[in-house]
């Protein structure tokens, strides 16, 4: 009587590695992107939004309930996230997380670089270097704001839709292709500055004879310092174009072979 379900896990673990394997394959980089997650903390503002979404979700919620009487308010944060998991599954509450994500790189770059513009134009003026600051802060904080208010927009109306996810085949394979396509530039944007120290190391030494480039970590301060944070993603557009489509090929090939798998053996 044992025997079957024996059989049954034994089959099940072949399916899997067989799916696992086809991908694998396919494309090598599913230890990278591992690796990457696990030894760098360049992704802070990815990692923030991924955990604090659900409160975001929440909090869209309730401040769009007009009255306490209507039966499909929130009564609490724990009725809210009750409700959302019952009612939507645990997707519900990463419902508009693809604006903020799509925002955060261009978020930052606006408010940098307008705040270093309005610094020198402020330095046409006579004016303290902490005023100087401030001014050139509060222009920068809304400039990014009107670059940030279309995604804002965006993700407010997918987290107010309260009805569960369906997907046709089609929208399936988008769905997949996506989450593959973000997560392979995800992983070239995170472990670049590996990748370049890795390049040094392998590579020829500056001086002939002579190691410059000893350690992974220890070429990196090396790199930033001589050469400042952006040498450090040297060669990122070619890997995102090649990393990017690759994980996405990756997941969906996985994801058929393995429903493939499923139904026929």
């Amino acid at each position: 009587m044992s025997a079957k379900p024996e059989v049954g896990l034994v089959r099940e673990a072949s399916r899997q590695i067989l799916a696992g394997g086809s991908a694998g394959f396919i494309f090598d980089q599913v230890e990278r992107l591992i690796l990457c997650f696990t030894r760098t903390h360049q992704a802070t503002g990815l990692v923030e939004i991924c955990l604090m979404h659900p409160l975001d979700v929440v909090k869209t919620r309730f401040q769009i309930q007009r009255y306490a009487t209507d039966p499909n308010s929130y009564k609490s944060l724990g009725d809210s996230f009750r409700m959302i998991f019952r009612t939507e599954g645990l997707f519900g509450f990463y419902k508009g997380i693809l604006p903020p994500i799509l925002a955060e790189t261009p978020k930052r770059a606006v408010k940098f670089f307008t705040f270093e513009q309005y610094k020198k134009l402020l330095g046409y003026v006579s004016l303290s270097p902490a005023l100087t600051f401030a001014i050139a802060g509060l222009g920068s904080g809304l400039t990014e704001a009107i670059v940030v208010n279309p995604f804002e927009v965006v993700k407010v109306g997918l987290q107010a839709n309260r009805n569960t996810f369906t997907e046709d085949p089609n929208l399936e394979f988008l769905r997949k292709f996506g989450i593959g396509l973000l997560s392979g530039t995800i992983a070239s944007v995170i472990n670049i500055p590996f990748d370049v120290a890795k390049s040094r190391i392998q590579g020829p030494q500056p001086v002939p004879g002579e190691i410059k480039y000893r350690t992974c970590f220890k070429t990196m301060t090396t790199v930033y310092r001589e050469e400042g944070i952006l040498a450090l993603y040297k060669g990122l557009l070619p890997k995102i174009m090649r990393l990017g489509p690759g994980g996405a090929v990756m997941l969906l090939v996985y994801e058929y072979t393995y429903s493939w798998l499923q139904e026929n053996w």
